[in-house]
C-alpha cells in the first residue's frame, strides 16, 4: 500500500507532505508575533500549547501568489527537535499517496505523485525546513 500523506492546497495548487512529518494540524493565531528582519512570507511566531512555534507562509515560499482571504490552517513540522508552523490555505486529508514522477522538479518539491485522482506535488519535509530556516538566517537564527 503506498504511504499516507497530508494533502492540501496553497496558491492554488495542491500538495502533499508525508503523515509522519506533520505533527499536528492547527488554526492560525488570529494574530501573529512579528519577527523582526524577515521576509513577508514569515508571518511571525505563534503559541502552540505553550511552544512557540516560527510560521511560514508556503505559497510564497515556492513562488506562488498567496490566496486572498484563505483562513488557512498551520501544519506543524517537528524535525531534528525543531518546530516549524507551514500556513497553507486549506487541509484536504489524508491520502494514500505513489511515489511521485521526479522528473523537472526542484526542492523541495520532490516530484507529481496522483491522490483524489488529481496530480498533487508531493513534498520533501527536509528541504522545505531547509528553504524555511533560510529565511530566518538574516536575522541570525
Amino acid at each position: 500500500m503506498d504511504p499516507r500523506h497530508v494533502l492540501f492546497r496553497a496558491g492554488g495548487e495542491r500538495f502533499a507532505l508525508p503523515l509522519d512529518a506533520v505533527a499536528e494540524v492547527v488554526p492560525p493565531a488570529a494574530t501573529f508575533a512579528r519577527v523582526p528582519r524577515t521576509p513577508s512570507t514569515v508571518r511571525g511566531a505563534m503559541n502552540v500549547r505553550g511552544r512557540v512555534v516560527a510560521v511560514v507562509e508556503l505559497a510564497p515560499l515556492l513562488g506562488l501568489p498567496p490566496t486572498p482571504g484563505a483562513a488557512g490552517q498551520v501544519l506543524v513540522l517537528d524535525r531534528e527537535r525543531r518546530t516549524l508552523g507551514i500556513l497553507v490555505d486549506e487541509v484536504l486529508g489524508v491520502e494514500p499517496v505513489g511515489e511521485p514522477d521526479r522528473a523537472g522538479e526542484e526542492p523541495p518539491v520532490r516530484g507529481l505523485a496522483a491522490a483524489r485522482g488529481a496530480p498533487v506535488a508531493v513534498l520533501d519535509p527536509g528541504a522545505l525546513a531547509e528553504a524555511a530556516r533560510r529565511l530566518f538566517r538574516g536575522n541570525g537564527a
